[in-house]
């Protein structure tokens, strides 16, 4: 996946913002929380897991999946842009977007 459509993928979520973070980072928060990271220029972008499924991402596909860090509940988990399957890469946004997002917003969404 592009970074081009990795960026409408993730702007497409509702109430989605985006503002630069650190390093090379682009962060994007739903209502004030971070939930994905994109680092354009080394083609990876961090997302916001639980700690079971950033375990089996990278016991799955250790090539494009790596652990980032992790703290309470959450594993973020970076994953390359050129060798993960756009649609999975759409699920794990989203899913990314839901641990962040309010319940009734997250509710909105019907994917």
């Amino acid at each position: 996946m592009r970074a081009e459509e990795f960026l409408r993928t993730v702007l497409a979520l509702p109430e989605v913002t985006e503002r630069e973070a650190f390093s090379d980072l682009t962060g994007f928060r739903v209502r004030g929380k971070g939930f994905c990271y994109l680092n354009e220029n080394d083609g990876f972008v961090l997302l916001k897991a639980t700690r079971e499924e950033q375990a089996a991402l990278v016991a799955e596909a250790p090539g494009t999946f790596a652990p980032s860090w992790a703290s309470g509940r959450f594993g973020w988990v970076e994953v390359k842009l050129a060798t993960v399957d756009p649609e999975e890469l759409r699920e794990l946004v989203t899913e990314a977007w839901r641990l962040s997002a309010p319940k009734r917003l997250a509710a909105t969404l019907h994917t």
